[in-house]
């Protein structure tokens, strides 16, 4: 099986078995992150902090969101511009949303566009090395590229269910590994070791 075909595999499997979570259990297993992630995620006043809105099965991170944003963080969620860009666009309470591509929605365009300091990154798989299988579509790769090309470095923590961890996501050279992956067991961080 080719790497491509394997991150296909567990795409399918991983998004099947969050599907299959009753929507009950992801709401608790959503405050289980906050209770892992929101006092522990390393965050000083003002950093900002992309976050998402969820779309299907995703797990519900609002809650997380707003726990970051009384420790002072300033929030965006990423915007769909077209089939190749995402911009951060600033949330800020009562703020209306519109819909901005990928079944989500956010905050219109006179929202301020920001470049963020964490990044809380949705997938559909992932490994305690750090490697994640996102939807197909490169979008966070290449908005973690440009970021990247501006000087910046992201703080990369990936946001999933248990049942999304696979034991190896077969990495390819423009593969971004995240710094650490928030679950409803807890926010592990991933070795510098690379096995």
């Amino acid at each position: 099986m080719t790497p491509k075909e394997l991150k296909a595999r567990y795409r399918n499997d991983c998004l099947a078995a969050r599907d299959a979570i009753p929507a009950v259990d992801r709401i608790e297993k959503g405050l289980a992150m906050v209770t892992h992630g929101g006092d522990t995620i390393d965050i000083r006043p003002g950093e900002i902090v992309s976050g998402f809105l969820p779309i299907r099965s995703e797990v519900d991170i609002r809650p997380l969101m707003a726990r970051l944003r009384e420790r002072g963080a300033r929030l965006c969620v990423p915007i769909i511009l077209d089939r190749s860009t995402i911009v951060f666009r600033e949330l800020v309470a009562g703020a209306p949303l519109v819909p901005v591509g990928f079944g989500t929605s956010g905050p219109g365009p006179e929202a301020a566009v920001l470049d963020p300091d964490i990044m809380l990154v949705p997938l559909s798989a992932f490994d305690r090395s750090g490697h994640r299988i996102g939807y197909g579509a490169g979008h966070y790769d290449r908005a973690i590229e440009r970021l990247q090309q501006k000087g910046l470095n992201p703080r990369l923590i990936g946001i999933a269910f248990d049942c999304q961890e696979v034991p190896s996501v077969p990495a390819e050279p423009h593969d971004v590994r995240l710094d650490a992956i928030l679950t409803e067991s807890g926010l592990n961080f991933v070795s510098e070791v690379i096995g």
